[in-house]
């Protein structure tokens, strides 16, 4: 007993001083503040809001997820970059020239920084991330656009937050 005691106290003092996390969030403990720059849309036949809708996930994310809190002035880390591509792909051709299967893309290039001097965690160029949604050629893609964006963007955060603190 009194060693689970040890270990629990233990687990509890490193997560506090920033070296350890249940979760396996990695951030540097001198980093208390982040900021989101707007993403910018530079992806051609992406609906208006989509940088807008991504911007505000990440930042609910970073917030939820993590102890680091939102600043607009001097934040101590910060993510800027952009939407580049967002297309249609046909996957699965049948026989006739037709198509049963299409994928919606979603890619985009990001840049994590670190604004406090000896901090650990920057990303030293931006790096892409992209993922897909798969729908039926029968399917109309407006009727089915935001539940495949949703899901999209979910598998983005995932890999953007692991990227940024889990060291991934």
């Amino acid at each position: 007993m009194a060693r689970l005691l040890s270990l629990l106290l233990m687990v509890f003092w490193l997560s506090q001083t920033g070296c350890y996390s249940l979760k396996g969030i990695s951030i540097d403990p001198k980093v208390k503040t982040f900021f989101v720059q707007n993403i910018e849309n530079a992806a051609a036949s992406a609906p208006p809001t989509l940088a807008v809708d991504f911007t505000e996930r990440l930042k609910d994310k970073i917030r939820t997820e993590t102890p680091l809190r939102l600043v607009n002035d001097a934040p101590d880390a910060e993510f800027s970059g952009r939407i580049t591509d967002f297309r249609v792909v046909p996957v699965a051709p049948k026989p006739g020239e037709t198509v049963s299967l299409n994928r919606l893309e979603i890619r985009l290039q990001l840049l994590y920084t670190v604004n406090v001097e000896g901090a650990e965690g920057a990303w030293p160029a931006e790096r892409t991330f992209s993922h897909f949604a798969e729908f039926g050629a029968d399917q109309d893609l407006l009727s089915i656009q935001e539940t495949l964006i949703r899901q999209i963007f979910d598998q983005l955060l995932e890999d953007v937050f692991n990227a940024a603190f889990n060291n991934w």
